[in-house]
């Protein structure tokens, strides 16, 4: 994918903030500090376009992003520990859900977990949702560089049977040596049907 342009458009946490549907969206889930800032850089070729944090819990908001003015990105917050309080915490997950089902433009969902730990339950609820709504997920392994060969292929066994699906349904990604990143732009333009460039 060539990246022309890639811009912050708004936060929101509610419908009538969001930006007006037309672009295909995808979104982009996961557990706190788990590579997701550092996914959505790699893929549009930019350091700082998402905020990274080695805080858990700083994206708090819906955050959208234009990419070659003919997609918008979308950036949920992430779930699990973060180090927010508890009352901004409980908002997030009705945040999510409204989000991902009333938005028609929303073509799939990227769910990201860390290659190093097994999926817990909210990863599994999450895919779970998204197939009783018919959402399309697409599941990356992120930070495969922190393990030997030989430890991401036990761990990516070990992940396939926790959420009994394929090897083909899973892709491994690492922002450092951008293994995956064109796994991963594949996956975003077969469900919004654009082309590479």
């Amino acid at each position: 994918m060539i990246i022309k342009s890639a811009e912050f458009v708004t936060s929101a946490t509610k419908p009538a903030q969001y930006p007006p549907e037309g672009l295909a969206e995808i979104a982009f889930a996961g557990r706190s500090n788990v590579g997701k800032s550092s996914l959505i850089n790699t893929l549009v070729h930019r350091k700082h376009l998402v905020k990274t944090s080695s805080t858990p819990g700083r994206t708090q908001l819906i955050n959208f992003f234009d990419i070659n003015s003919n997609l918008t990105l979308v950036d949920l917050p992430g779930f699990g520990y973060a180090k927010v309080p508890a009352a901004v915490r409980k908002k997030w997950g009705p945040m999510i859900e409204t989000y991902l089902s009333t938005r028609t433009t929303l073509k799939g969902v990227v769910i990201i977990m860390d290659s190093r730990r097994l999926p817990r339950e909210e990863e599994q609820n999450l895919i779970h949702w998204l197939a009783h709504f018919s959402i399309a997920a697409i599941l990356v392994l992120t930070k495969t560089d922190k393990l030997s060969k030989t430890k991401v292929l036990k761990q990516q066994t070990a992940i396939l049977q926790t959420l009994a699906v394929e090897k083909e349904d899973v892709i491994l990604f690492s922002a450092k040596t951008r293994r995956g990143k064109d796994a991963v732009w594949d996956a975003i333009l077969t469900l919004t049907d654009l082309k590479a460039v």
